[in-house]
């Protein structure tokens, strides 16, 4: 089953000093920068996602900032796709299905940010879309909420959205269990 890599929103508004820093940004994107690596050692598909404020003023990923562009540790190739977005779902009003369809990839491998928002949305959208996905749950991050006067913690965050999706959208492992899991001939 040929496969694609599909980084989301590692974006430097997301790290330390950012305007909606997240917890465990940096060790998610250390795993997602060792998940690219292997994607380009095997010359497998590789999509980057970047999300764009809509709005010069907004307090995130305003265009022609710094903190839109996608972050050093991941950046991509001149040869790596860049999709460009709005909503949380990767797939609304991009071209990332048809991408998809035009290179017949059939599993997602996935990974990013924001756990609970884009992660979510995304790997959803591709399950509904028929895609098999996988999802890199240490190559993920997220921030803590508030709910109802209460602060849930990043990680409980996290958790909750990796084990909903782990329940029949994704199958949900860590970045040594792909690694391990991975046939050598996925993309051929």
């Amino acid at each position: 089953m040929k496969a694609a890599l599909i980084l989301i929103d590692i974006q430097n508004d997301y790290f330390p000093g950012g305007p909606l820093e997240l917890k465990g940004i940096t060790e998610a994107t250390e795993k997602a920068a060792n998940l690219l690596g292997l994607f380009r050692a095997n010359r497998w598909p590789t999509f980057h996602i970047q999300h764009l404020a809509t709005k010069e003023d907004a307090f995130c990923f305003a265009p022609n900032t710094t903190g839109v562009e996608i972050n050093d540790r991941v950046k991509p190739l001149p040869d790596d796709m860049v999709i460009q977005k709005q909503y949380a779902n990767s797939f609304r009003d991009t071209p990332l299905l048809d991408k998809l369809k035009r290179d017949e990839i059939k599993r997602l491998v996935i990974c990013g940010a924001m756990s609970h928002m884009c992660v979510d949305a995304t790997t959803r959208a591709a399950f509904d879309l028929g895609f098999d996905c996988i999802v890199i749950h240490d190559a993920c991050a997220t921030r803590d909420l508030k709910f109802a006067g209460q602060v849930l913690p990043a990680e409980a965050v996290h958790g909750s959205f990796m084990a909903a999706l782990s329940s029949g959208y994704a199958k949900v492992i860590g970045l040594n269990e792909f690694k391990s899991d991975m046939p050598p001939s996925e993309n051929r």
